[in-house]
């Protein structure tokens, strides 16, 4: 090591003692409610929570990127295969909490 060396580190500013990384995150949804029932596609759908079963709802995605409950969107799909809020055919994305 070179007396350069030595003296930078004798005559540091500041020396770093801790480290808190912040993330910050939202949804990749176009909107943060089911169209087809009216209830945050975060929560259960209205259907689920009669029936007591919240932990089985699911959110589906589809290619045009509009979100739904996945019990709600089933039902759609029986009698119209296109997205309730854009029209375009019905074609599942993802589906997952």
């Amino acid at each position: 090591m070179s007396s350069s060396e030595g003296d930078y580190n004798n005559n540091k500013l500041f020396s770093l003692k801790k480290w808190n990384p912040v993330a910050m995150w939202s949804w990749d949804v176009v909107s943060d409610t089911c169209a087809i029932c009216r209830v945050i596609v975060m929560d259960a759908c209205l259907k689920c929570q009669s029936d007591n079963k919240q932990d089985d709802c699911v959110v589906v995605w589809g290619e045009c990127n509009h979100s739904f409950h996945n019990c709600c969107m089933s039902l759609w799909v029986q009698q119209n295969n296109r997205c309730p809020l854009c029209q375009q055919e019905w074609v599942v994305q993802r589906i997952g909490k």
